[in-house]
């Protein structure tokens, strides 16, 4: 008799019978009230129209963008975009998972979009439009009360790779654990590094400039790895022993975090360099410091490309959008003398700036 009563008392408990119970409640209140019908029942369900652009993405392009939202919502007659620092990869993510009210119109990113990302974005039907809004450097500081570093990228790549040459070329988990075991000349301090997450367009492109471009030339790695993709798979890799450290997509807890570490290096874009150049010091890489004229000159190669994509299918969905693109592509704003220069971004060519408006006219 206890065990049918403990059984019954189960059943009537379990989550799955409260929920049928619950449902059918609420088909006896729908099916006989007066108030309540089909329409009001999907109202409940259906997003509800936004008179807002929203943004999500980078937080490298971030600032850039929250820029030129305040002036378009400033001196147009549409409301300022809302922006959500997202990171580029969940940027993507959000951006590609459909067409609607729900889903954002725009998507930063500091890196081009990805083939699995692209083909989401197709299978939900949304054909991303592409934005290169400038350039930006990649850089590694210190503190400004901290060392100055002169690194190579070899010396980098050996830092922070999860696999390493050994003294007889092996590959090994990596053992360097300060930096004047890498290299005598270098200081014989811990080695620690504060860095984006894997979300990040910026870790992504720290990857491809720094960490496979400087296994392409260590020759022991090489060896071990003559193929160059599987080369390439392995040495993207970073360690996870504690000497490189995750900081999240916000780039000024890596600031505070370099504050409380003067031995530490962070790894940022070149425009929060610029704005945070009282309390930070740029690392020398390959006989170059992160200079606006030394990154636009090519001199300092770790640097890459910033884009904004966004979604046609949204246009005649969310007011302003049309209005909003060519306040982007404009020379006033991506220019030489555009108004972005003065917050690091460096500037597209007018050439540049002419085709890419050619490219929006022809598909949109």
């Amino acid at each position: 008799m206890l065990i049918y009563l403990n059984f019954f008392t189960k059943k009537l408990f379990s989550s799955t019978f409260l929920i049928k119970i619950f449902s059918f409640i609420v088909l006896l209140f729908v099916a006989n009230s007066n108030k309540v019908d089909a329409k009001n029942i999907n109202d409940l369900f259906t997003p509800k129209p936004r008179n807002h652009i929203s943004i999500v993405g980078s937080s490298t392009v971030y600032p850039f963008m929250a820029v030129i939202s305040e002036i378009f919502g400033r001196e147009k007659n549409f409301r300022t975009p809302i922006i959500e620092s997202t990171g580029t990869g969940g940027g993507f993510k959000l951006f590609c998972s459909g067409i609607g009210y729900e889903f954002p119109d725009f998507v930063n990113a500091s890196r081009a979009i990805k083939k699995s990302e692209l083909e989401k974005c197709l299978a939900n039907k949304i054909n991303p439009q592409e934005i290169k809004i400038g350039y930006d450097g990649i850089v590694l500081a210190t503190a400004k009360d901290g060392l100055q570093f002169k690194l190579t990228s070899s010396q980098i790549f050996l830092a922070i790779a999860e696999n390493v040459p050994d003294k007889t070329g092996k590959m090994v988990k990596n053992y360097y654990q300060k930096w004047s075991e890498i290299d005598s000349s270098l200081p014989s301090t811990p080695i620690a590094i504060y860095g984006p997450p894997s979300t990040s367009g910026t870790r992504d492109a720290f990857v491809e400039l720094v960490m496979i471009k400087a296994c392409d030339n260590i020759a022991e790695i090489i060896k071990n790895y003559p193929d160059s993709k599987i080369r390439h798979k392995k040495c993207q890799i970073i360690r996870s022993d504690g000497a490189f450290m995750e900081a999240g997509e916000n780039d000024n807890l890596i600031v505070q975090k370099l504050k409380n570490n003067p031995q530490a290096l962070g790894i940022f874009g070149f425009s929060f360099l610029q704005e945070n150049k009282k309390t930070l010091h740029p690392a020398i890489i390959d006989g170059f410091a992160p200079t606006f004229e030394n990154i636009v000159s090519n001199k300092y190669k770790i640097s890459r490309p910033l884009f904004v994509y966004f979604k046609p299918e949204h246009l005649n969905l969310i007011k302003g959008m049309s209005e909003f693109i060519a306040e982007i592509v404009n020379k006033n704003t991506l220019g030489n003398q555009g108004y972005l220069l003065q917050t690091g971004l460096l500037p597209l060519s007018d050439q540049e700036i002419a085709k890419m408006e050619a490219e929006l006219r022809k598909n949109l």
